[in-house]
């Protein structure tokens, strides 16, 4: 089993990095394999529109010129999906929207392919805002019929300043009970 993480923070390694380890964490306690893919500095871009993914069913975006089709197949290849972003303006990153824009497209006009699979939101945020980028990151799970675990809390974080984060301990603890639900969801998925 593997799980892959997105982190669509601008900080490569940062507050979100280390929240979405500690999930990892748990997870490879049980044995479950895991990536972290961090869209910092990559480059991104937002859908087109242009509807080719419902044309040619290929389970890939037309738009070849950037990290979207290798996070499509790194999704496609994994059994847990978590999204992370940082909280900017009371909703997800750029670079994560685009990423959920644009995989949620390709997924559905290919017969929602991450179908029951196991997906779960993480976010970092200085104060305010965050549940809004939770439910931003919900909403993808949601709309492809994934599985979607919980936790002892909203899977937030809190801190502004590189590794502030590592200083929550009630969002750590949060972190870790996700990854303990998340691997239980997905063992029970297995049998």
């Amino acid at each position: 089993m593997k799980v892959v993480a997105f982190s669509g923070s601008a900080r490569k390694d940062g507050n979100t990095a280390i929240l979405v380890n500690e999930v990892f964490r748990a997870l490879k306690k049980e044995k479950i394999k895991t990536e972290l893919v961090q869209l910092s500095g990559k480059k991104i871009r937002g859908c087109i529109a242009c509807g080719k993914c419902f044309e040619r069913k290929d389970k890939q975006c037309a738009v070849k010129a950037d990290i979207v089709n290798e996070c499509i197949e790194k999704m496609l290849e994994a059994d847990g999906i978590i999204l992370a972003s940082p909280t900017y303006f009371a909703d997800v990153s750029a670079e994560m929207k685009a990423l959920i824009d644009r995989a949620g497209y390709v997924a559905k006009a290919n017969d929602d392919m991450f179908r029951r699979k196991v997906g779960a939101a993480v976010v970092a945020v200085r104060r305010g805002g965050a549940i809004h980028a939770f439910d931003t990151m919900n909403h993808f799970f949601f709309i492809s019929q994934m599985v979607v675990p919980g936790s002892s809390y909203w899977n937030v974080g809190i801190g502004m300043a590189a590794g502030e984060v590592s200083e929550d301990e009630e969002g750590l603890r949060t972190m870790k009970v996700l990854g303990e639900n998340m691997a239980w969801v997905l063992k029970k998925l297995e049998e």
